[in-house]
């Protein structure tokens, strides 16, 4: 059975599976769902239709489910939905999807989301992603998996963060963020290769060698050379996975709106596509 506390609110709707524990003056809304073992501190309110899964701890203050900051939005059945073995710190909000970005939100498994950070609608947070004090995601942000995103940092919408990317404190990210890089600044830019997280992965060095040298040729020339710079970089080191996924992300970025690919596929863009 659940551990309910006397203060909290939960509607006869909600589904609570065994051991939840829902904390003082929770408010838990109709069409939630909660996963096995979850835990929530006191004062947290979850409403909508928002799924959680196991063993989840969330602490005080958090928000899910809430109405997504979109005056498009026209009250559609559209979802909020957590994994399993996330850390929700305080003060974190993260929205319903919206009738015109699929409908939900989602945030994968084993992530680390910390005090305030906000996750709007539509957005999609994959797998051990760690967002740090403050971190504001606009609508149809997507990060992907093992990504940390640096306190303050501030990602406008259709950004995509690539695969065990770091993205620096404080900075105004406009254009999609590579995989395995350092991006930072105002307006954020390619700075390096991720080289202190690669390695806290385990990555090989010859593996971080090779990505230095994808670097050089993409994001240390002038803008005007890098779908040369790809020719090369395939040429160079046609079988491998992880140098083919850095050319396929830059490519794909370079066919965007503002360098953001996700932004060329939202309904109401006009702009045709040009392939690099």
């Amino acid at each position: 059975m659940p551990e309910i506390h006397p203060t909290a609110m939960v509607d006869t709707s909600a589904e609570l599976a065994d051991g939840v524990v829902v904390g003082p003056f929770c408010v838990i809304g109709g069409g939630v769902r909660i996963g096995e073992g979850t835990t929530l501190g006191s004062h947290v309110v979850v409403q909508g239709r928002t799924t959680i899964g196991r063993e989840n701890r969330i602490t005080h203050h958090v928000v899910l489910g809430g109405l997504p900051q979109d005056l498009k939005y026209r009250g559609s059945d559209t979802e909020l939905v957590i994994g399993d073995h996330n850390e929700i710190r305080e003060f974190v909000t993260a929205h319903l999807g919206t009738e015109n970005g699929g409908g939900r939100t989602s945030i994968g498994d084993r992530n680390l989301l910390m005090v305030g950070s906000h996750i709007a609608h539509d957005s999609h947070i994959s797998d051990r992603v760690i967002l740090a004090n403050n971190v504001l995601l606009a609508g149809h942000v997507t990060i992907e998996e093992c990504a940390v995103v640096s306190g303050g940092a501030a990602i406008h919408h259709f950004v995509a963060v690539g695969r065990y990317a770091f993205v620096g404190g404080n900075s105004g990210v406009v254009h999609d963020c590579p995989p395995y890089m350092v991006s930072d600044g105002h307006p954020a830019r390619v700075r390096g290769v991720n080289v202190i997280g690669l390695q806290r992965h385990r990555f090989e060095a010859d593996v971080i060698e090779r990505l230095k040298r994808v670097y050089r040729l993409l994001y240390a020339r002038d803008e005007g050379n890098q779908a040369e710079g790809i020719d090369r970089i395939e040429a160079e080191f046609g079988g491998d996975a992880i140098i083919a996924e850095t050319c396929a992300f830059a490519r794909r970025a370079a066919l965007g709106t503002q360098g953001r690919y996700f932004e060329t596929h939202r309904p109401d863009n006009k702009r045709s596509a040009q392939p690099l």
